[in-house]
């Protein structure tokens, strides 16, 4: 098991500038492995009205699954369209780590350039997904036959948090103290109907979990080219408005949630000030309980800041 770290994070200064030599440092030092694996940061943007500060930390462990890091992280701030906006998403790759490489370059630009986005999030959203997934597929001779899980949360202005999921990675919120899990987690065994009527079967071996087609653990993921008629692609989207009582959310791949409860990590979280430490403790817990995949964690946290 190697924990990874060498990374201290940049404190973004807004503007195309700031974007182009964040990016350049992000593929200087990740040019044969995931995003830098520990650090935080925080929104320096203010928009004309009233934003709630925001801020995060992450923190990203490779698992004793005898493959290398397969786990993509994007954790960011964007001026847009006079808007304060943060993007913050865990992808959990499988056979290979292309596909989830793809997703953490490409995924948020195609979200925020559909032209309805500022109109309809939610629409926007899920029509990216879907497009994304398209190209991944058209490109499978590069990208290769593997896929990825997707957990995506976007906060406007500090006031409006968008979250989307598909696969097994999950979000939960902490509201007055309260978990809330506001994604759907994408089981074989919940999808089954679809499945086979798509043509596809679900298999439960002695042992293991359900598989599709007795390969894959989730019903919904990007690429797979092998498998994707019998996958989908549609994300559950959710939209939450952050007020007084909304703490933070954890974005975390399944290799968290496989062996901590959402409440008991809502509640570790609330006792650590720093979301950084905070992350780093919850992925160090899951250790600690034998989780063996990968394990990711993103701490958003909000300050309230009323009108």
């Amino acid at each position: 098991m190697q924990v990874l770290y060498g990374f201290e994070y940049l404190q973004f200064r807004y503007g195309e500038k700031a974007q182009q030599q964040f990016y350049a440092h992000d593929q200087a030092v990740c040019l044969d492995g995931s995003s830098p694996d520990t650090g935080k940061g925080k929104s320096k943007f203010e928009s004309s009205s009233c934003t709630n500060k925001v801020s995060h930390g992450f923190h990203l462990v490779e698992g004793q699954s005898g493959h290398n890091m397969e786990d993509y992280h994007v954790a960011e701030y964007r001026k847009k369209k006079g808007h304060a906006v943060g993007l913050f998403a865990i992808f959990d790759g499988h056979l290979g780590d292309r596909v989830p490489s793809y997703l953490r370059d490409n995924l948020f630009n195609n979200i925020l350039e559909q032209p309805n986005f500022w109109e309809d999030p939610k629409t926007a959203i899920k029509n990216a997904y879907r497009s994304t997934d398209k190209v991944i597929l058209e490109n499978s001779m590069q990208l290769g036959p593997g896929g990825s899980t997707a957990v995506t949360a976007i906060v406007i202005d500090g006031k409006d948090l968008w979250v989307a999921n598909i696969g097994d990675s999950r979000a939960v919120l902490c509201k007055g103290g309260t978990a809330s899990q506001l994604t759907v987690d994408h089981e074989p065994h919940s999808e089954r109907r679809r499945i086979e009527k798509r043509g596809g079967f679900v298999t439960t071996l002695p042992g293991d979990v359900p598989r599709v087609n007795g390969q894959l653990a989730v019903a919904r993921a990007f690429g797979d080219e092998n498998l994707k008629a019998h996958l989908s692609s549609e994300p559950d989207v959710c939209n939450v408005r952050i007020d007084s009582r909304t703490e933070f959310v954890i974005l975390a791949s399944d290799g968290l949630w496989k062996v901590m409860a959402n409440q008991e990590a809502v509640d570790k979280v609330r006792s650590i000030k720093d979301p950084q430490q905070a992350a780093k403790q919850l992925t160090m817990e899951a250790l600690t309980r034998k989780s063996k995949d990968d394990i990711s964690c993103i701490v958003i946290r909000f300050g309230y800041c009323p009108k």
